[in-house]
């Protein structure tokens, strides 16, 4: 049963300090627990994201980031990663081929997550799972921007979004300045 999934608790060094289940974890933003999120481009540089699925517990029926999922009990980031990436879009990947973005604390009131994003490169094909995903596709940026404050993403995908471009930007003048 999804709800008594159990997490595990961390501190915001990401180190583990006990248990919760996804239902009080979802419920009592006291909880830290970590979560990967991937940021899937293609090579034209458009975003891919996933609508959610209906019958999420938490902002169903919105357009979210590519990838995003909480890491099971005992399971490490990499892991999660790879696992994530297969389930939700259907795409075999090894840890290797996702770079590294940053990691930041996302809280509400409804949970706190500690977030650990990465950027993928793919042009597909994606086997959405039913799920979890309504539907799948790729975004320009220009459509994002002019979307951003209407409702159709997640509160998380904005502040998300924000982070990943200023994160490109940063990766862009660094390649700018080596050549």
């Amino acid at each position: 049963m999804q709800g008594s999934e159990l997490f595990d608790l961390v501190d915001m060094d990401g180190r583990p300090v006990g248990t919760a289940t996804r239902s009080e974890c979802h419920g009592n933003p006291a909880l830290l627990h970590q979560v990967v999120h991937v940021m899937v481009r293609n090579a034209a540089g458009d975003l891919l994201l996933q609508l959610r699925s209906p019958d999420k517990d938490i902002q169903p029926g919105k357009w979210d980031t590519s990838v995003g999922g909480h890491l099971a009990h005992g399971e490490s980031i990499t892991s999660a990663l790879v696992r994530e990436i297969a389930e939700e879009i259907g795409v075999e990947i090894t840890p290797e081929s996702c770079e590294f973005c940053y990691s930041y604390t996302m809280r509400n009131e409804v949970e706190s997550e500690l977030v650990q994003t990465y950027s993928l490169c793919h042009d597909g094909l994606f086997t959405p799972q039913p799920e979890e995903v309504a539907e799948l596709r790729f975004w320009s940026l220009q459509e994002i921007d002019a979307a951003l404050g209407t409702g159709v993403f997640t509160p998380n995908f904005e502040e998300e979004y924000d982070r990943y471009c200023k994160w490109s930007a940063l990766c862009e003048n660094k390649r700018l300045e080596e050549d």
